[in-house]
């Protein structure tokens, strides 16, 4: 039973046994091996996502794209993370700040230091926009730097606002449903739908997430 409407972020059970990780990677384990190296039906769904990300990411990458495995990956993790956490019992690791943090970190910081170490020049163009008057140049560069600084962030909290309104929503539905009745099923209706618009948002966060880090890096090129 639920303390609140919080305990379904609570990434621990009563036995103090954490399921951060274990729901994360749980389809590691329980789709088997063969189902990668054959064309079976994930495995086109798995190649269908690598082709159309891709696609969207090669006039973007074009330059660099012996980094392009990186973000494939980077996309099919979260994908994956936010998938499984929409399954019962399950805890939805991208809704803590200690995952989409521990994730956007590190890749913005690792682009930023190499942006000002290869290419000075053009970090510092990006903190001034092209036809900033004289007089606000000095405004526009502390603008522009905390909007650099706070980039992870900002990254950070979109993947988990996103993640955590759409599972609250679903828990308050299905609060409702204590007896079968008209209404309850008319809630059901309504969570169904709500579901196949959660599993849209897991892919499409995953998407914005990895689309957002690409534009980063190139932008310290």
């Amino acid at each position: 039973m639920m303390a609140n409407l919080f305990s379904i972020f609570d990434p621990t059970t009563s036995s103090g046994l954490n399921q951060i990780w274990f729901s994360s990677f749980i389809f590691l384990v329980i789709f088997p091996s063969s189902l990668f190296l054959f064309k079976t039906p994930l495995m086109k769904v798995f190649i269908f996502l690598n082709s159309f990300l891709s696609k969207e990411l090669f006039p973007i990458l074009h330059t660099s794209l012996f980094l392009s495995p990186l973000f494939l990956s980077l996309f099919l993790s979260i994908s994956m993370i936010n998938f499984m956490g929409l399954l019962p019992y399950l805890f939805t690791s991208s809704s803590h700040m200690s995952i989409t943090l521990a994730l956007a970190l590190p890749l913005w910081l690792s682009f930023f230091i190499y942006g000002w170490m290869v290419n000075p020049k053009n970090m510092l163009a990006h903190l001034v926009p092209s036809g900033t008057p004289f007089v606000l140049m000095s405004f526009m560069v502390l603008i522009e730097t905390i909007s650099a600084i706070i980039r992870p962030l900002t990254l950070a909290v979109r993947l988990m606002a996103n993640m955590t309104a759409g599972h609250l929503i679903m828990t308050l539905i299905s609060s409702q449903i204590p007896l079968i009745n008209m209404m309850s099923l008319g809630l059901v209706m309504t969570q169904t739908v709500l579901y196949l618009l959660e599993t849209a948002v897991a892919f499409i966060q995953a998407y914005v997430f990895t689309l957002l880090l690409t534009l980063y890096l190139m932008e310290s090129k």
